[in-house]
């Protein structure tokens, strides 16, 4: 895809967030095809198998144009960080008045070509991001059976959370879950043992600052 067909979301729509990308990685869902003899469409398996030799890029130069259109729109970016790298260059960015602080953060753990999800790994990006940016909001979200921990440690931390089937099938072991909605109903559980409301929509565009939806385009 082009450059702007990637952004074109944000061009027409110009919703109150969006993800943009904090830089390149390798992305590896390939390991996926030993576990499936049977497809139910026949794109599933190519796309699986060609992600063994993909590059997902995220350049300097795409990053200081998808800034630009998300100024432009006032969109707030939430940027996706898979690596310490990632942190590096959003500090670059900023320095370069491209974008302005508080950011939001989002760390994504648990993808092959990024950060294994791990505790280690999340305290190592939170510490990074506190002295590199400093300045941010969070969240965390972790791939397959790691996301439910994961995510907890970054409540724990001060966080927020992303849970859905984009990143998890299940609701525990063994257990398929439902929709999206029955994980956010779990993890709106774990917050609340550990004495953390969750935000009301309007409590959430204040913390991250966002625009309002009286100024979408939808």
């Amino acid at each position: 895809m082009t450059l702007e067909q990637r952004v074109a979301p944000v061009t027409q729509y110009k919703p109150e967030l969006a993800s943009c990308n904090a830089g390149s990685i390798n992305w590896g869902l390939f390991p996926a095809l030993a576990r499936y003899k049977e497809w139910k469409y026949e794109w599933e398996k190519a796309m699986l198998g060609m992600t063994e030799d993909f590059i997902f890029p995220n350049t300097f130069k795409t990053l200081r144009e998808y800034c630009s259109t998300f100024n432009a729109t006032q969109t707030k970016p939430e940027f996706e960080v898979y690596d310490a790298a990632h942190v590096n260059n959003l500090a670059f960015l900023i320095q370069a008045g491209y974008i302005k602080t508080p950011i939001y953060l989002q760390f994504v753990l648990g993808i092959l070509g990024g950060l294994a999800a791990s505790v280690e790994n999340l305290m190592f990006l939170f510490e990074h991001a506190k002295r590199n940016i400093k300045d941010f909001e969070f969240s965390v979200c972790a791939a397959g059976r790691a996301q439910f921990p994961i995510c907890t440690q970054g409540l724990l931390l001060g966080g927020n959370a992303r849970v859905g089937l984009e990143d998890n099938l299940y609701l525990d072991r063994g257990n398929l879950a439902k929709s999206s909605a029955e994980q956010v109903a779990k993890i709106i559980r774990i917050a609340k043992e550990l004495g953390i409301t969750p935000a009301t929509p309007e409590e959430a565009r204040k913390i991250l600052g966002l625009k309002g939806m009286d100024k979408v385009n939808y």
